[in-house]
């Protein structure tokens, strides 16, 4: 019914196209801090891939299977630098048969990483608009265990954690990390494209609320 009603009045002229996605209130897994029995793991992988500069900004991938992966936006000594980072063998890695079987953290690799100058104006926008979204979160709702790949954030100093919600709003931060990583392998002039695309996903996000859920 909402979606009709939603219809209508794209029709009528009474509604913009990323209004409708702002309005949705999405139900999600996220939650302030390391969901449980991850912190660990999660902090190896990020110190990994996060090099020498702490972010501003930084994303990293917690998959079930293959490699980790992080997405960073750092000051350099020219700017702001868009950092993308994969581990080259998986982090995580179990080692053993039976009653043997122990975990094994595997840092000692090289990551392979890329970095593009990044402008002011979409380092400013994408933190701000991050952390109005995060911010929705109730305050003492805590990052629940999971068995899908986990998204950890880190945003001045912000921690919060979770499944990629299943929403408006989750499509429009999954695409917007899409367009990142696509960023790192582009010309100047093909980049300068994506950081429009990149504003146009925060604009249509804007607005938007997560409401704490739970994760199987």
């Amino acid at each position: 019914m909402r979606a009709v009603h939603v219809a209508l009045l794209l029709a009528a002229g009474l509604m913009v196209p990323g209004a409708a996605r702002a309005a949705e209130d999405c139900e999600a897994s996220f939650g302030h801090g390391w969901p449980p029995a991850t912190e660990n793991y999660g902090n190896a992988v990020e110190s990994l891939l996060a090099g020498p500069v702490p972010p501003r900004l930084q994303l990293t991938r917690l998959p079930t299977r293959g490699t980790e992966s992080s997405v960073a936006l750092v000051q350099g000594p020219a700017g702001w630098r868009l950092r993308v980072a994969e581990a080259d063998e998986r982090v995580m890695d179990w080692n053993g048969t039976g009653d043997g079987v122990q975990r094994q953290l595997r840092i000692d690799q090289v990551p392979d990483v890329e970095e593009v100058p990044v402008p002011d104006v979409v380092v400013e926008r994408l933190v701000a608009g991050w952390q109005r979204l995060f911010a929705t979160l109730p305050a003492d709702h805590a990052a629940p265990f999971s068995r899908d790949e986990q998204w950890t954030v880190v945003i001045d100093g912000m921690r919060v954690s979770g499944v990629l919600p299943d929403c408006d709003a989750g499509d429009a931060l999954e695409e917007q990390v899409d367009l990142l990583v696509e960023a790192v392998g582009e010309s100047a002039s093909k980049r300068e494209r994506r950081w429009q695309e990149v504003l146009a996903l925060l604009d249509e996000m804007d607005g938007a609320r997560l409401v704490a859920g739970g994760a199987d």
